[in-house]
């Protein structure tokens, strides 16, 4: 029987296994990223298995970059807006653009294929305290699962909404990986976000380095995060697994 090498592990955690980066596992020569792609997905009942349309792809970039609300500024979130802008061709909203309002008009009058949201994000015990920051609010999950729910009903879902915010893919047992969890189960074919605190400029170089992966025509969503990961193993400045591992391609790794 012919054998075919495998090059992608799709987990399905369950408790606290959600908050290990599998990534990061390590066999005492190499960490796991050197050898598979990684995907994870809250159930397998919610993957969606097609691959992300590079065909005429849209992409709405939104962030804020200065201090608002008590949070303190992203000075690196410019940075990165503009180099979506120049590598996809992303529209953006960000700092007094991203207001909730201008938000949710551009999803109901508009078809993403990817929304890449730069910003602060934050998943806790309750609805109270979780959120991702606009200019002007916090959204709510309740309110992300109704902007993400407009693509349910279209022809063609959204097939990338990246949170490249602090803790978005954090939570208790109950939390199915967060946010990210909730964009999911609006209707969301797959995510990027992270387990933890970020460090602002890795991440700038994490994501631009993930969707100029992704273009690739045999690539999928998992193979370019790895991609990505493994820039920032071989780069002496980000080789710690805290700088790289707290990624995940959550839900449809194709």
């Amino acid at each position: 029987m012919a054998s075919f090498p495998i090059g992608t592990l799709v987990f399905v955690p369950d408790g606290a296994l959600r908050t290990i980066p599998m990534t990061a596992l390590h066999d005492g020569k190499q960490f796991l990223v050197a050898k598979y792609a990684v995907g994870i997905t809250p159930s397998l009942n919610l993957t969606d298995p097609r691959p992300i349309k590079r065909e005429d792809m849209k992409v709405l970039a939104v962030g804020v970059t200065e201090a608002v609300q008590g949070f303190p500024a992203l000075p690196n979130g410019s940075a990165e807006l503009q180099a979506l802008h120049t590598l996809l061709g992303s529209e953006t909203l960000v700092d007094k653009e991203f207001v909730a309002a201008n938000l949710e008009k551009k999803l109901k009058s508009e078809q993403f294929t990817i929304v890449h949201v730069a910003s602060h994000g934050q998943f806790g015990s309750d609805t109270d305290s979780t959120f991702l920051l606009t200019f002007d609010e916090k959204l709510s999950m309740n309110r992300l699962d109704q902007l993400v729910g407009v693509f349910k009903f279209r022809d063609d879902p959204l097939g990338l909404l990246t949170l490249s915010a602090c803790d978005t893919a954090a939570g208790d047992d109950r939390a199915a990986l967060g946010l990210a969890g909730i964009a999911i189960k609006a209707g969301a074919r797959s995510a990027l976000a992270t387990l933890w605190n970020i460090n602002d400029e890795a991440s700038v170089e994490l994501v631009v380095d993930f969707y100029r992966e992704l273009q690739a025509p045999l690539s999928s969503r998992a193979t370019a995060l790895q991609r990505a990961q493994m820039k920032m193993l071989a780069n002496p400045r980000y080789e710690h697994p805290g700088f790289w591992s707290p990624f995940l391609m959550i839900n449809n790794w194709l």
